[in-house]
């Protein structure tokens, strides 16, 4: 069974996670995580860590529930320190980008998880400075993109893991479009998407994204903006209209985990407070609808 509410290790991204920070996720009543796959916050290529980080779930009997692709090298004061992009027409940077995405898959092997949640192309407010380009069009290519995903499925299907393609702020990842590669172009049965509310609202509507999701949405992401900027705040913070937004989920029928993608900016533990209240009254919404 999908869990209810989960929560993303993002809101510790900066630190190395420890045990300590599933002890203080789980203190906070969320049933799952989802991780954050950056090296500089979890070697996701070390078995030590990853059977470390068997040992803390089984502690605090939390889930697994889905992992972040990587999509950086590492992010310091909020800012990207390099980028993968599985949509670069560049092969030896599409190859990188497929390399860690695969070692991210491999943790399954070991530590059993649902999604892997996966960034068509880099989001348009980003710099490729990985790659040397001056414009983001060069790494969001359709064509890289669906080569990338073809070979990434395959990987997924043979450890028992659907990508969940993330609604991010570039052409190839609007609802809509996520929605038209994945019936049309790529016809792979373990593959779906996950719908950031925060992302959504950068480019719109939040209804209209749920809705548009309708039949393919596996997995979500849970976060507030002021509509201009990817602020991550804790939802009720920023202008999405949250009652129309779960009652749109609803609506889908989509009943799976909510999970929260906040940043920990500033107190992480205060982060979690105003996170956990955010969290009841969703709870109430989805009691409602």
């Amino acid at each position: 069974m999908s869990c209810r509410f989960g929560l993303s290790t993002h809101v510790f991204h900066e630190s190395r996670l420890d045990r300590e920070h599933l002890v203080e996720i789980a203190a906070h009543d969320f049933e799952a995580i989802e991780l954050f796959a950056t090296r500089t916050h979890f070697d996701y290529h070390d078995p030590a860590a990853i059977a470390a980080l068997a040992e803390w779930l089984n502690d605090t009997r939390l889930e697994l529930h889905s992992v972040h692709a990587p999509i950086v090298d590492a992010i310091r004061d909020g800012r990207w320190v390099g980028s993968y992009s599985l949509a670069s027409p560049n092969e030896d940077r599409r190859s990188a980008a497929i390399a860690e995405a695969g070692a991210a898959l491999a943790v399954a092997r070991v530590l059993p998880y649902a999604f892997l949640v996966v960034h068509v192309g880099v989001p348009d407010d980003v710099l490729a400075t990985s790659a040397g380009d001056r414009h983001l069009g060069a790494d969001n290519q359709p064509g890289a993109a669906r080569r990338s995903l073809d070979a990434l499925a395959a990987q997924a299907r043979d450890v028992g893991v659907r990508l969940a393609l993330e609604v991010i702020p570039n052409a190839l990842s609007a609802p809509a479009e996520l929605v038209r590669l994945i019936e049309d172009d790529l016809d792979l049965p373990n593959v779906g998407v996950c719908l950031d509310y925060g992302h959504a609202n950068l480019g719109g509507d939040v209804t209209d994204a749920v809705e548009a999701l309708s039949g393919h949405l596996v997995t979500t992401h849970v976060h507030d903006n002021d509509g201009r900027h990817d602020e991550h705040l804790v939802p009720f913070a920023g202008t999405i209209d949250w009652d129309q937004a779960i009652m749109a989920t609803r609506k889908v029928g989509y009943d799976g985990c909510l999970m929260f993608e906040v940043a920990g900016t500033g107190d992480p533990a205060d982060v979690l407070r105003r996170t956990v209240k955010a969290r009841e009254r969703l709870d109430r919404m989805l009691v409602v609808f």
